[in-house]
């Protein structure tokens, strides 16, 4: 799969020795990142890590931001509870921010984007408020979340994939799933 992201930043990215690949999936709120990564997790037999039910479930907060209905992430302890889990390899992370992950973590991140008009309506069926549909739709407008991707991982391993439809997500599922076939051909052990 070809990158889109901008400039070289000449690092590569530290990694675990692991037999499986992990891979995260990130994007605005909205733009399928739960729905792709248990497709992507069915078709490749990877482990789905939802990291918004890990917090709510290990308490990997400090508490309730009653303005926005979210949990204040602890990052500290999110990170220390995933340690572990990402060393062997083998996951799918889904979680609507990067920046907070060690490179080191990851062999590929995908950025899935959603153009307004399907935007728009997912984030009202969800029930959100007027102000968090609104800095979600601009978020997603002024690509924050590829641009912290961009910022934070190797150019090579961050792609961004359209993600409007069923059958959008159904592609970029069979690329992931292309992609981690080449990558544990290129990554046995000898």
């Amino acid at each position: 799969m070809d990158s889109d992201s901008g400039s070289d930043y000449g690092r590569e990215a530290p990694h675990f020795p692991r037999d499986l690949p992990n891979i995260l999936i990130t994007g605005t709120p909205g733009t399928g990142k739960t729905t792709t990564s248990e497709m992507t997790a069915e078709a490749t037999g990877l482990k789905h890590i939802n990291v918004g039910d890990l917090v709510k479930a290990k308490s990997l907060h400090e508490g309730l931001d009653t303005e926005y209905d979210s949990y204040i992430l602890d990052e500290d302890k999110l990170i220390d509870e995933m340690e572990e889990m990402m060393k062997p390899g083998g996951n799918i992370v889904d979680f609507h921010t990067c920046e907070i992950f060690p490179e080191r973590w990851f062999d590929l991140v995908v950025v899935l984007r959603t153009d307004n008009g399907v935007l728009y309506p997912r984030l009202e069926s969800r029930g959100y408020n007027t102000k968090k549909i609104n800095e979600n739709m601009e978020c997603e407008i002024m690509q924050v979340v590829l641009e912290e991707a961009r910022e934070s991982y190797a150019e090579q391993i961050v792609i961004e994939l359209q993600s409007n439809s069923i059958e959008q997500m159904e592609e970029n599922v069979s690329r992931i799933k292309a992609w981690m076939d080449h990558w544990i051909v290129n990554n046995k052990k000898e």
